[in-house]
């Protein structure tokens, strides 16, 4: 493990003891859960605002037309070509519904 040298103001490490103590952990545990909760909370999908979404939108719809048509062997040889990826660890159907259903709730709310 490495060890991190943090100066707090005195009254943040009264409120970070506070909130140790009536988790029942010591302060450096405390420290590294809320830590670890704030940096997986970059990993969380956000919302698009509705006017970008029909920008994308437009623009695809651009450039499929300006692709035009492709033939059978053309797209089979493209098929062949490209990268084979395999599914994130742990994004399983049910994992992506819950995220459509809160990105969805969103929408409603905003």
């Amino acid at each position: 493990m490495s060890q991190l040298t943090v100066e707090l103001p005195q009254t943040l490490h009264h409120q970070l003891e506070t909130l140790a103590q009536s988790e029942g952990v010591p302060l450096s545990q405390y420290v590294l859960s809320a830590l670890t909760r704030q940096a997986a909370l970059s990993y969380t999908t956000q919302a698009v605002p509705e006017t970008e979404v029909a920008q994308q939108r437009t623009a695809f719809e651009t450039l499929l037309n300006n692709l035009g048509q492709a033939s059978f062997a053309e797209i089979e040889k493209t098929m062949q070509e490209r990268e084979a990826v395999e599914p994130e660890v742990g994004l399983t159907p049910d994992v992506v519904q819950r995220l459509q259903n809160r990105i969805a709730q969103q929408r409603v709310q905003s």
